[in-house]
């Protein structure tokens, strides 16, 4: 009898041990632009559900991705630590005989730490940190995994030419493609399908959509949703918003119908800014792969009802790389190793009002281009000027003014925090074209504003 009351307190404790702990949502979405959300005033693609879970929490003003394109920026975040620090600092190789092309094995996983502290895990949606079959999602940490492997593909799950396992994949099995519909849609029930059988574990869900990235595919549900948009591809681009937005409410819906809203810490980011086929990064310079805001400033906001008290916006500079760090403090789980981010739990909470980072780093191809924003200034190398600009966010946010010229002290102080933060990085584990492509899009860019010019010459001949 004695052993029997023992074993039920037991139960009891443990019980009301995950019950306290909470669950972890992280959302990201695929080269969405800053503007492309309401909650960051964009009026003409519909995102009330988003806009929903912002009013609920914090919307990150200068919430920044560690990296401007895709793989690279997901290895941080799951990883919590600057990419470089490990070789991951490019787009994984469409290969999956490569053994070494993916998110090395001993850089311990946020899922790998939460499944070892008790959360049931889950992974659906765009992988990209590594084609072979070892760095896959249930290899890392999570229990069960529906999507694929790579960096992108067909919405209706069509593989073409590929092989079919570079499809939709359920725990490393193919899933049939007569079982697909729209993968946004597929990926929203399966989240669904997750959320609903979990009963006594808190869970780690990572939701990672690939819309609204390339192929630009949407059903006609979400096309009519954006029919008003005269501008075809943004249309287009908007409807896969949309559906992704309509997604994350069913996903919100879920929680309230199963009274756990308010104990699931959610955050939603997008992977880096807005691609360059209908998405806007509006109003900042540059898109997807620049150092400009607009490469790597993102729709970005955290959700913990009851928990969070500051108010809707925060205005100081946050990184996806804070993320881990949070996450473990709400589950009260110690670090297994050094982090580049901060738990935001005590700022976002009102206990403190100083600001997370005076200093945020980014790179690319082991230097082509590089950023460094120290308080309000910016230091960019660009790849595509193929030179040195500097920026005062506090007055120009928006990057138009370059103040290299008129502070050659200010552009040689952040010089050098940023080669004592590149002494700390390793070359890249392996090559991916970004260096040649920005040359290529600079050059393209330089021709059109010189066609531009030509005509104003040939008008002024007598």
């Amino acid at each position: 009898m004695r052993f029997i009351l023992l074993s039920l307190c037991l139960a009891v404790q443990l019980s009301l041990q995950s019950q306290s702990r909470p669950n972890v949502i992280i959302i990201v979405s695929d080269d969405q632009g800053w503007h492309d959300v309401g909650f960051n005033g964009g009026k003409d693609i519909p995102t009330p559900y988003l806009n929903a879970l912002a009013q609920d929490g914090i919307v990150f003003d200068a919430g920044y991705a560690s990296h401007p394109y895709c793989s690279p920026s997901r290895a941080g975040l799951l990883a919590g630590r600057y990419q470089q620090k490990f070789g991951h600092e490019n787009n994984t190789p469409y290969n999956q005989a490569d053994e070494n092309a993916g998110l090395p094995l001993d850089e311990k996983m946020l899922s790998e730490v939460l499944q070892e502290n008790g959360y049931a895990t889950c992974a659906i949606g765009k992988w990209h940190l590594g084609d072979h079959e070892k760095f896959w999602p249930n290899q890392r940490g999570f229990d069960e995994w529906f999507g694929f492997y790579g960096g992108g593909m067909s919405f209706w799950g069509n593989t073409g030419k590929k092989p079919a396992k570079s499809g939709v994949l359920r725990n490393g099995e193919i899933v049939p493609q007569s079982e697909l519909t729209y993968l946004t849609d597929d990926f929203t029930n399966e989240a669904v399908k997750f959320i609903k059988k979990q009963e006594e574990a808190p869970f780690f869900l990572y939701l990672a959509y690939n819309a609204p990235h390339a192929p630009i595919h949407a059903t006609e549900q979400y096309l009519a949703k954006t029919d008003h948009i005269e501008d075809g591809a943004r249309s287009a681009y908007g409807a896969m918003v949309v559906g992704m937005d309509e997604g994350i409410g069913k996903v919100v819906q879920t929680l309230k119908d199963q009274g756990i809203y308010d104990n699931t810490l959610i955050f939603f980011y997008s992977d880096n800014g807005g691609h360059l086929h209908g998405a806007s990064s509006y109003p900042f310079r540059g898109h997807k792969g620049m150092l400009f805001e607009g490469g790597i400033r993102v729709p970005f906001l955290c959700s913990y009802p009851g928990k969070l008290t500051y108010p809707h916006h925060y205005p100081h500079a946050i990184s996806a790389l804070d993320i881990f760090p949070t996450v473990l403090a709400a589950a009260d789980i110690t670090p297994p190793k050094p982090l580049d981010g901060v738990n935001l739990l005590p700022l976002l909470s009102g206990n403190t009002s100083s600001p997370p980072h005076q200093k945020l780093y980014w790179r690319y191809s082991d230097g082509a281009g590089y950023a460094v924003r120290k308080d309000n200034y910016k230091l960019i190398y660009s790849g595509y000027k193929e030179k040195l600009l500097l920026f005062d966010l506090a007055t120009d946010p928006y990057e138009t003014s370059d103040l290299a010229q008129q502070h050659p002290e200010k552009v040689q102080e952040l010089k050098l925090e940023y080669q004592a933060w590149n002494k700390e990085l390793i070359p890249a584990k392996w090559y991916d074209p970004h260096p040649e492509n920005i040359l290529k899009e600079e050059q393209k860019r330089q021709r059109i504003r010189n066609k531009a010019k030509a005509g104003e010459k040939k008008s002024k001949k007598p």
